[in-house]
């Protein structure tokens, strides 16, 4: 025979349950609508930390005291390389583009001629003529994107707007994070100056932010190498297949820009700047692509071993599982930003692990000292 139990709740328990569950709907609401805000603040945050290294290196050759001036110059030097990089690199993409959409159809028909064998096959199911239809429409398609760079021109400068007011913003919040970031901190701390646990979280925050520090100046430097490579070999490239020089640098910035994406970054660039080598002269394009494999393997062994050293440690499982993760949440910034946000949960593991720790000795310790005092006790009624 099943017995049946009855459980009973009082009405404040069942208020503060139902009031646990209204808040964090409201605050998941909340945080939803404020997602955008919240992405401009924490790349304000990555930006600050990233540009950090740069003005304690300043702050040390510049004599007197104050930070202000190491920032500005930090600022003047970071802001003018963006800008410089946009300038260069996106018109050279465009132009490239429209090069490749107009000769397309010449390519295709001057390529397509030593192929006999398109009308014998069109024949064979019914085409007349299967040569000249691929040309002609090879040429709509390519008269197609070069009449239409105009308008989805216009309709991306709404976007691109948008983003550089984003930018702009994000520019404002690191400044402010750089100059009145580290005293609001030093100050809440304070407060809490007899607290050890106080004391604990202010050097795990100091730790993280060197974390992310050290692997973007580091990433940095394996893009800038990346960039000097592409942008000599481009150059090299160019002077053996008659191309234009100018190439080599809007190239260059691109593939160190690239590998700034972990794992996949390098070689993506590297496909890119030979897909666009190709639309000129298709030798140029293998000739690169088999320049990126080279670099490749010579980045990876010595490159970025000598330079990252072993890094944050973490396993390659990890690096791919936080690569995917930020590309699927914020795309290329994500998969930028996934590595020392892995490194910074690694940090937090590491000291949640070490409390863990500290608690379990010092149970051990008291349960030891309970153990003696009642050994004494005992020893002392035996007495």
């Amino acid at each position: 025979m099943s017995k049946t139990y009855k459980v009973t709740v009082d009405t404040k328990t069942f208020i503060r349950f139902w009031l646990v569950i209204l808040g964090f709907a409201i605050a998941g609401i909340l945080i939803a609508r404020a997602a955008t805000g919240l992405l401009i603040i924490g790349a304000a945050l990555f930006f600050a930390l990233a540009i950090s290294p740069l003005v304690r290196k300043l702050a040390k050759l510049i004599p007197g005291e104050g930070i202000k001036l190491p920032i500005a110059i930090a600022y003047i030097l970071v802001v003018g390389a963006l800008s410089a990089v946009l300038v260069i690199i996106i018109p050279t993409i465009v132009n490239e583009t429209i090069n490749f959409a107009r000769n397309l159809p010449e390519t295709v028909r001057s390529v397509s001629s030593s192929f006999s064998w398109l009308n014998d096959f069109g024949h064979t199911i019914g085409i007349e003529n299967l040569q000249g239809d691929i040309i002609n429409n090879i040429q709509n398609f390519s008269s197609t994107i070069v009449n239409d760079f105009g308008a989805n021109f216009a309709s991306g400068v709404a976007g691109f707007g948008s983003f550089i007011a984003a930018l702009i913003l994000v520019l404002i919040l690191a400044l402010f994070m750089l100059t009145e970031g580290p005293t609001i901190i030093d100050h809440f701390f304070m407060t809490f100056k007899s607290s050890k646990k106080a004391n604990r979280t202010h050097d795990v925050i100091n730790r993280m932010g060197d974390v992310v520090s050290k692997y973007v100046s580091n990433a940095l430097t394996i893009a800038l190498i990346n960039a000097c490579c592409t942008a000599i070999a481009t150059l090299i490239i160019s002077l053996c297949f008659n191309l234009d020089p100018g190439l080599a640098l809007p190239f260059g910035l691109i593939t160190g820009i690239f590998s700034l994406i972990p794992m996949f970054g390098s070689f993506i660039g590297g496909c890119l700047v030979a897909l666009l080598l190709a639309f000129n002269i298709w030798g140029a394009g293998l000739a690169f692509l088999i320049y990126t494999i080279v670099y490749l393997q010579i980045e990876s062994n010595l490159i970025s071993p000598k330079i990252q050293g072993k890094g944050l440690q973490l396993p390659a499982l990890i690096v791919l599982a936080s690569v995917t993760i930020g590309v699927y949440m914020f795309g290329i910034i994500g998969a930028i930003i996934s590595i020392p946000i892995a490194g910074c949960i690694k940090v937090l593991l590491e000291e949640y692990s070490k409390s863990f720790a500290l608690i379990e000795e010092k149970k051990e310790e008291e349960k030891k000292t309970d153990d003696k005092k009642s050994d004494t006790k005992v020893i002392a009624k035996s007495a």
